[in-house]
């Protein structure tokens, strides 16, 4: 794996920096830039994890950091909407499924409570819709999970972002950023129902149906197409024109003849390629990493494995 020290940056190293400031030893926000203050908070991290103690984040601290997940057992069921979602959610959260429809962060981005597979939040005002759909259609679900507190909660997401924001500040460590181990648990067990992880599905729809719509536009036409161009809308907000460009000028030089699943994974890889190309500097080659991993479909992506076929069913069928 790569080893990240003063200097690195990127999504990696956001991570990196959000689990320090969950675990109480960075206080300022994740920017993906890793100076003096990261390299001192690792330095203290490792001394009480037991790790030399150099400032340097390599394959042993990491995993005092992010503790290995087990591989999935079994495909992630569903129709392709929602196995899109679950692994963009898993390379959104660092969970796999269904851990990544339960993902509850605290107020780290000044958004209040961030929760789910795309980690919709009280700040930007998409999560209390997702909350009140859960209360109006599962009210039965709700009280079972949330109990006395579910008024508390129903309150705050009817009263506003001020209301909502200000009920994320009274259930969550004020120095940590982190949710209350009792609210995390509840939040959790909503996210694992099927009600609500439908819920989060029916949220990703627009992202869904752009990614149809330019799978159309590329001529991409399996399941792992879908799965890159949903991960895209997701991550980047889709492809710039001059991007656009660049993408088909590269198509016209593929060497003929190829068979439909060569043409297929080798367009994939040019996406891919390319739309990382146009990101953010410091985050290209997060983004390629990312992308190449559903392209190709396997890949190792913020320290889990990936096999998408195996996973989540992904591979170079027909999309429906």
């Amino acid at each position: 794996m790569a080893v990240y020290k003063n200097g690195s940056a990127g999504n990696d190293v956001a991570r990196i920096q959000k689990a320090l400031k969950d675990a109480g030893f960075y206080q300022g926000e994740p920017d993906g830039v890793f100076g003096s203050q990261t390299g001192t908070a690792v330095k203290n991290f490792q001394a009480k994890s037991g790790v030399v103690a150099d400032g340097i984040v390599g394959p042993a601290t990491w995993e005092k950091l992010f503790p290995p997940q087990a591989s999935a057992t079994e495909t992630v069921s569903g129709d392709l909407a929602s196995r899109c979602l679950a692994l963009t959610g898993s390379f959104e959260t660092g969970r796999l499924s269904p851990e990544c429809f339960a993902t509850v962060a605290g107020n780290f981005d000044g958004q209040g409570i961030s929760f789910g597979a795309l980690q919709w939040n009280f700040g930007q005002g998409t999560l209390q819709p997702l909350l009140q759909e859960m209360f109006t259609n599962h009210r039965d679900i709700a009280a079972t999970i949330f109990g006395a507190n579910l008024n508390q909660l129903q309150q705050a997401i009817k009263g506003g972002k001020d209301a909502a924001l200000s009920f994320a500040a009274s259930i969550q460590d004020q120095t940590k950023k982190t949710v209350t181990a009792s609210w995390k648990q509840m939040f959790r067990s909503l996210g694992l129902t099927p009600e609500f992880q439908a819920i989060e599905v029916k949220g990703a729809a627009a992202y869904y149906g752009r990614a149809v719509s330019l799978c159309k536009d590329y001529g991409l036409w399996s399941e792992r197409g879908r799965a890159l161009l949903f991960d895209i809308c997701v991550q980047n907000g889709s492809i710039p024109d001059k991007v656009r460009g660049l993408i088909l000028s590269d198509f016209g030089k593929l060497q003929q003849p190829l068979s439909p699943e060569d043409m297929e994974l080798e367009k994939m890889r040019i996406v891919a390629n390319r739309r990382a190309e146009a990101a953010n500097p410091r985050f290209v080659e997060d983004v390629r990493r990312r992308k190449l991993c559903i392209a190709e479909g396997k890949g190792v992506v913020h320290g889990i494995t990936y096999d998408l076929a195996g996973q989540f069913g992904l591979d170079l069928r027909k999309a429906d």
